[in-house]
């Protein structure tokens, strides 16, 4: 191209033959192109080269001094490919990339970076001098993202000293898992995870998307913003919190599930964590979800858990019976799993035989035999229920009741002297009476083998440090549900907000519960197929506290806002 542009500006008299040969014999004793060394020479400016070139080719020009790269276009292209071809990559839209070049007859340099890509190739031409200049800016040494790394770790606070129950010898065997081994990145999701820790989150999502990636935590059921790493972590990120949970970090295209158990010292006490990980390929890499299983925010101790003195009395009663079935039921993150594992620690005594299908096993209970379902090789609920039966159980627990072929077993199980514990994902108590019948249990079953059925949701709790009375207007409260009564003792109250809720007013969690008794008329109604509606009136006609009349008390004793209420119930 040299010889090219050289016989170019001469025939177009940007420069004379005298002059052309003064450059051409300077670019032999130093090297480099043409244009640059014109404009070493003085005879030519940047602008000048670049213009000509420009209309020479009929392609466009652009000074980089003035342009703002997008930094997620750079990761596209490694350093040394840029210096090389002396390129710098400028924006994407849609399948194609800009790319800034001194040579824009260069197809050798377009190829490479179509193949490398994977997007169409559209060639803008700038100077040498400033696209070495802006390659050098655009890809900043690794003490730079060291610095930044550092800057974000020491921004987060402290990190516990954490003590990972694997072995260390495993950790050697890519080039990915050595990034991964830097310490800034062991240090920042050991960070991660303490922190998520220290504020009580439930789960860490950790989350890749086209020019961001953000890590949220939820916290008292609600996803929270906490930080966003540089984008170009992301793999070195993924790849530590794979080997932690002994995950292959080279498959990047199927779901994977782990667990990293560890030990941390947390102000001066030594706590035994465990996190479940997820791993699921999206659209810009792997989105990595951690559930962190924390034995210490178990409650076991029903009259804690947020039921209602009466709703409490139906439940204990239905798990201390010999037999039957009690179902609870609610969305994910309800907590019922809790409140299921408080009814087995209650019934957990040296002369029962507890067993439980579970899936996960989310915390370990001693003195229960539980089970691990592993679909791959075919234990599921079902063939674990027909294996239980074959035990001599008391007690047993089935983690989930999604199928014909696990209900019609767990409705066998309650029928022939066994007391069996479930969950099932519906919005309300009448409503998995239908349920069970859309599955294809027989209604005359479902009425004799089901004795209680409890609905759950959680609300988050005022913060106990910055609570204060609130004004409302009496019919807002009518509206929502309160009868005329309850308004006369209600103390409706709301959180300030302050440093120990993270100003958000709430800290912690209470349960709403709503425990339908399957008592004779209900049977009855149940063997006429009535519907839900029909179930739930005469439910409440025999007592029941519905979950919005469970809410509307938590809010009368100032426990909840109507606002979380009204969020997790319908009236």
């Amino acid at each position: 191209m040299s010889q090219r542009l050289g016989d170019l500006l001469v025939r177009e008299k940007v420069i004379n033959h005298d002059q052309l040969t003064q450059a051409l014999r300077k670019q032999r004793e130093t090297g480099g192109r043409l244009g640059s060394v014109l404009v070493k020479m003085g005879l030519l400016t940047d602008e000048e080269v670049t213009n000509f070139l420009s209309r020479q080719y009929g392609v466009p020009a652009i000074n980089l001094q003035f342009f703002e790269i997008d930094p997620n276009v750079i990761k596209l292209i490694p350093q040394e490919t840029a210096r090389k071809h002396q390129i710098l990559p400028l924006s994407r839209v849609g399948a194609s990339l800009t790319i800034a070049m001194v040579d824009p007859t260069n197809v050798f340099a377009m190829d490479d970076i179509k193949f490398m890509t994977g997007f169409n190739i559209e060639p803008v031409v700038a100077s040498e001098t400033a696209i070495m200049e802006r390659i050098e800016q655009a890809y900043a040494g690794p003490e730079a993202e060291q610095e930044n790394l550092e800057d974000i770790i020491s921004s987060m606070g402290e990190e516990a000293e954490l003590e990972l129950q694997a072995d260390a010898e495993e950790l050697n065997a890519s080039d990915l898992e050595k990034s991964a081994e830097e310490a800034p990145i062991v240090k920042l999701v050991n960070l991660i995870l303490t922190d998520a820790v220290k504020r009580g989150a439930s789960d860490i999502h950790i989350e890749p998307y086209e020019k961001e990636y953000r890590v949220r935590f939820r916290i008292d059921g609600v996803l929270q913003n906490i930080m966003q790493p540089p984008l170009k972590l992301k793999d070195a990120i993924t790849s530590r919190i794979k080997i932690m949970s002994k995950l292959d970090i080279s498959e990047k295209r199927l779901p994977q599930d782990g667990r990293i158990m560890m030990k941390m010292n947390l102000h001066g006490r030594r706590k035994q964590l465990d996190f479940r990980v997820n791993c699921l390929p999206t659209l810009w890499g792997e989105k990595i979800v951690l559930r962190l299983l924390d034995k210490e925010n178990l409650r076991l101790d029903m009259t804690k858990l947020g039921f209602e003195a009466e709703s409490l009395a139906k439940f204990q009663h239905a798990v201390l019976k010999p037999y039957g079935m009690v179902l609870v039921t609610g969305p994910t993150g309800s907590g019922k799993t809790n409140t299921l594992y408080s009814a087995i620690s209650l019934l957990n005594k040296p002369d029962t035989n507890i067993m439980t299908a579970e899936d996960p096993v989310e915390f370990q209970l001693a003195g229960v035999n539980q089970v691990q379902m592993k679909e791959a090789i075919g234990l599921n609920f079902a063939a674990a229920l027909r294996a239980f039966l074959r035990q001599d159980p008391n007690t047993i627990l089935v983690g989930e009741i999604r199928d014909f072929e696990t209900a019609e077993i767990a409705i066998k199980a309650a029928l022939t002297g066994h007391l069996v514990l479930s969950t099932l994902h519906t919005n309300g108590a009448p409503e998995t009476i239908s349920r069970l019948m859309n599955m294809g249990i027989e209604p005359f079953l479902v009425a004799t083998a089901v004795h209680l059925i409890v609905a759950q949701r959680l609300v988050r709790r005022i913060c106990t440090n910055c609570i204060e009375p609130m004004e409302i207007n009496p019919q807002a409260l009518l509206d929502a549900g309160f009868t005329p009564e309850q308004l006369k003792t209600a103390k409706v109250s709301k959180g300030k907000g302050c440093s120990a809720c993270n100003s958000s007013g709430y800290k912690g969690r209470a349960g709403l519960y709503e425990v339908m008794v399957i008592d004779d008329d209900i049977r009855e109604l149940i063997l006429v197929g009535a519907s839900a509606v029909e179930l739930k009136k005469k439910a409440m006609e025999h007592g029941m506290i519905t979950l919005r009349g469970s809410g509307l008390r938590k809010v009368a004793d100032g426990m909840t806002t109507l606002e979380e209420v009204a969020r997790e119930t319908v009236h």
